[in-house]
């Protein structure tokens, strides 16, 4: 397999970038092609003793910002790190492309040059999250603003291809975001998809409310991209949050500091559960090639486990999987136009 990387995507780029790529590399066997300006990564490599004829630099002269316009960035700096990156994975030089940096120049650059599988109406961002009970994917979290009745259905579909291959859970859950369980409750939005989502060819276990996601008691949540960004923001606001006043409150006192130190193991498990860098990045589902997005400001170990992400994509042939879904679901369309 081989992964190309976005060496100057994110905010710690290159230098995070580039250890992630090394001790990836060494870990999983693979090989990674590093874009960017290649006197700035290959000093960063020099840092380290690595396999040489595994680890190679794609040059690139430019950069695009996340202040920049996605399309236009996209389409006007063609020697981009990120542009570079995405030609490569088009071309079949590379399996799998790994970015940190623009969300929206990724997901247009995605789109355009690597281009969607056939009859996906948009790609999706699709992150797997800690739950109570179990990890659980959200879906869309922030790729589309606003959405269409029809959106939500393949995100559904696409959700439980990945579930089902990665995760390895037969018949997973799939639940609509809403402001209610009741079927009736929510925007025309929300009611019009619940609408498909019983009649789609999932496990559809209804409406979820916002204080029931944490639970992780349905594998796949469905949702439009504004307020699967919310979601995700606020879980990572509260969870940092809470580390903070523990810490706080833990060395407040003599006493509480004891009481830390025996709950150290328990307060380390919770913190790993609840770390973004152990998951690495989150997928592009809908587009033809393996494309995982990586957080803004991962360090190496982040960027380590978004390319782990895409080796499970590889391993388990989740593109293929997606492409079936789909394929069948238009097949099934189509046959219910003609009877009707």
């Amino acid at each position: 397999m081989k992964v190309v990387v976005d060496g100057m995507g994110g905010d710690n780029a290159p230098y995070a970038i580039v250890e992630g790529a090394v001790q990836a590399q060494k870990e999983y066997g693979i090989e990674i092609v590093i874009t960017g300006p290649e006197d700035l990564i290959q000093k960063e490599l020099d840092k380290y003793d690595y396999d040489k004829s595994k680890i190679s630099i794609l040059h690139a002269s430019e950069v695009i910002g996340t202040n920049e316009h996605p399309a236009m960035a996209i389409r006007r700096k063609k020697d981009s790190s990120i542009n570079k990156a995405l030609n490569l994975v088009k071309n079949g030089e590379a399996d799998a492309i790994i970015s940190a940096g623009s969300t929206g120049a990724f997901l247009t650059g995605a789109t355009l040059i690597i281009g969607r599988i056939k009859g996906v109406l948009r790609p999706a961002l699709a992150p797997i999250m800690p739950g109570k009970n179990g990890p659980f994917m959200l879906i869309d979290c922030g790729a589309n603003v606003d959405c269409k009745p029809k959106n939500l259905e393949q995100f559904a579909l696409m959700g439980k291809a990945y579930f089902e291959t990665v995760m390895q859970v037969n018949n997973p859950s799939v639940g609509l975001i809403n402001i209610g369980s009741e079927e009736e409750k929510g925007n025309e939005l929300t009611k019009e998809a619940h609408k498909l989502l019983k009649e789609a060819p999932i496990n559809f276990a209804g409406n979820v409310e916002p204080r029931d996601i944490p639970l992780g008691n349905v594998n796949v949540l469905v949702c439009d991209g504004f307020v699967g960004n919310t979601v995700l923001k606020t879980i990572e606001g509260v969870a940092g949050n809470i580390f903070s006043v523990l810490k706080e409150e833990i060395y407040s006192s003599f006493k509480t500091k004891i009481g830390g130190m025996l709950l150290k193991s328990v307060f380390s498990k919770f913190k790993k559960d609840y770390d973004y860098k152990e998951y690495g990045g989150a997928g592009f589902l809908g587009v033809k090639s393996i494309c995982v997005k990586a957080h803004g400001s991962s360090d190496a170990k982040a960027l380590k486990n978004a390319i782990r992400q895409a080796k499970v994509f590889y391993d388990n042939r989740v593109i293929e999987t997606i492409t079936e879904y789909i394929e069948n679901s238009i097949a099934d369309n189509d046959e219910n136009i003609k009877a009707e």
